[in-house]
This record gives structure tokens, C-alpha cells and sequence, in this order.
């Protein structure tokens, strides 16, 4: 879907893996600043860690946000690491982790204004489902759960 004037998106990721390293998938669910859905979808990734995944559903939420054209996002996940790492509150010390999360910031900075908050997982049903839904068929899913 095209955001078109939607300046403003709330994003929720979710990366899961299913063994640490396992197979692994992300979801991502996206809102208008009126919490309407515009976009929902996720991917099978293979296998990595459960905080790759996280990470990997970070940065498909940045580029699909780019590719839109969005101003302002603010991104919520129920990843405590990715968002601590994000904000600068905890160091990247995992080699797997650190070009996954440069990518990010880098992407992050390209927004007007950009926000990561975390939420518990009951505030991020829907990425989950997605990402679960994503695993189970080990393809991509697109569409509302």
C-alpha cells in the first residue's frame, strides 16, 4: 500500500526464531498516526538468532518506510536489546549483531524524526502473528492477520 500524505507511521516489528539459532522470520505492522493499518507483512529469514530477527524486522520496517516516503517514525518493539541498543543505552558487543544494527542507525537517520520505544508483547500482537505466520510457511505473508 502507498502511504501517499501519511507523513507520520507507527511501526511494530517482531523478529522470532523458533531455536537460538533457529529457523527465524519477522513481521512488521504499520499505522497512521490514527492507528488505521496501512501495511502488514513478514518474511522467513532461514536460520539466525532470535535478536538477528529482531533486528532484521527493524530494518524491513525502515525500507519499507523509505520506500514510502515516510517523515516521522516511530518504531515500537517488545525487543528490550534492539531498543536499548538503539538508543545508545547499551553497546553492540555481538559480532553477528554489529552490521545489522549500523545498518539501522544509518537508515534511521534518514528520517526527519525517528523514535524506538519498547513495548511489552502484548502491545505487539500483530508483528508476532505475522512473524509466526512467516515461519510456519517459511515464505513471505503480506496482508492483515
Amino acid at each position: 500500500m502507498i502511504v501517499g500524505d501519511v507523513d507520520k507511521v507507527v511501526v511494530y516489528v517482531d523478529g522470532g526464531s523458533r531455536g537460538n539459532p533457529g529457523d527465524s522470520a519477522f513481521g512488521v505492522y504499520a499505522c497512521d498516526s490514527e492507528d488505521t493499518p496501512i501495511a502488514a507483512f513478514g518474511g522467513f529469514l532461514g536460520t539466525m538468532t532470535n535478536n538477528q530477527a529482531e533486528y532484521s524486522a527493524l530494518l524491513a520496517a525502515l525500507e519499507w518506510a523509505q520506500s514510502e516516503g515516510v517523515q516521522e517514525l516511530h518504531v515500537r518493539s517488545d525487543s528490550q536489546l534492539m531498543v536499548r541498543q538503539m538508543k545508545g543505552q547499551y553497546k553492540v558487543k555481538s559480532p553477528n549483531l554489529r552490521p545489522l544494527f549500523e545498518d539501522a542507525v544509518q537508515r534511521a537517520d534518514q528520517f526527519a524524526r525517528f523514535t524506538i520505544e519498547h513495548v511489552y508483547r502484548e502491545g505487539n500482537v500483530e508483528a508476532d502473528k505475522l512473524a509466526n505466520l512467516a515461519m510456519d510457511s517459511r515464505g513471505s505473508v503480506r496482508g492483515l492477520p
